[in-house]
């Protein structure tokens, strides 16, 4: 890395725990400052491990299914006086259960998650790296993302969405030095699956889920080799992004019906 990218500043979203987390600490390792980003308390305290090698890394707690939360996450990273060489867009939740059971509330928070704030906050992000002339943003979405998501039809859909978007900004910004990378992550052994309701699902009680810390330094890699995506973790991640990309829906959903249904 230069020395323009040893002080550069890394946004981070979703970056309490898990990939988020752990992408934060790649950013940090590798020599980056760090705006880190999320709705609950322990941002604070992922914010003071991540500084005390030396870096400096400030937390932001806020709620970003709300216009106002991504408005704050971004005021802190204009209070740095720093256009941010680096990005993740990573927060995101599940809801697990059949649609019409699901409550809607719950449905459409997501999708304020997921995918609202992704895009909001991609455009500001893009917009100062454009005018800088260069940039890396990395977009979390998942291997879920290629094939119908049964029992959390909603998250499948959201990670359709923004790996999409991913590749068509992409190439929107492709003679403008930033570049967007769609990180697909498998089954990670994250608080996401209790958090989505989903510790009773097939896939839920997985014991070899992936690590974080693999998932994001695949991502890390990636998004500083400028890579289009990157299907992180496991051999088998792969094989089921292969598979969901060319195996028809109406064959794919019933399978992949059965890793998502709830047991009870």
């Amino acid at each position: 890395m230069d020395q323009q990218q040893e002080t550069a500043l890394a946004f981070v979203t979703g970056a309490s725990t898990g990939i988020g987390r752990a992408l934060a600490q790649q950013f940090v390792d590798n020599g980056f400052d760090v705006v880190v980003v999320a709705d609950e308390d322990r941002i604070h305290s992922a914010a003071a491990e991540l500084g005390a090698g030396g870096r400096r890394a400030i937390a932001v707690q806020a709620d970003l299914t709300t216009a106002d939360g991504v408005q704050t996450a971004w005021n802190a990273v204009r209070d740095t006086g720093r256009t941010p060489y680096a990005a993740a867009l990573n927060a995101g939740i599940g809801v697990n259960g059949r649609f019409d059971q699901t409550a809607l509330e719950d449905d459409l928070a997501l999708v304020d998650l997921n995918v609202r704030s992704t895009v909001h906050l991609a455009k500001l992000l893009t917009r100062e790296m454009v005018a800088a002339g260069q940039g890396r943003l990395l977009i979390t979405s998942s291997i879920a993302a290629v094939a119908p998501g049964p029992y959390h039809a909603t998250y499948a859909t959201s990670k359709a969405f923004v790996h999409s978007f991913a590749e068509g900004i992409r190439t929107e910004l492709r003679d403008t030095g930033v570049t967007v990378t769609s990180l697909m992550p498998g089954p990670t052994d994250t608080e996401f699956f209790s958090r989505a309701d989903m510790e009773d699902t097939r896939i839920g009680q997985m014991e070899d889920k992936d690590d974080a810390d693999d998932v994001a330094r695949d991502g890390y890699e990636a998004l500083m080799a400028g890579k289009a995506s990157v299907v992180a973790g496991s051999f088998m991640n792969r094989v089921q992004a292969e598979l969901g990309t060319h195996l028809p829906d109406a064959l794919a959903a019933p399978i992949l019906a059965r890793m998502t249904k709830p047991q009870h």
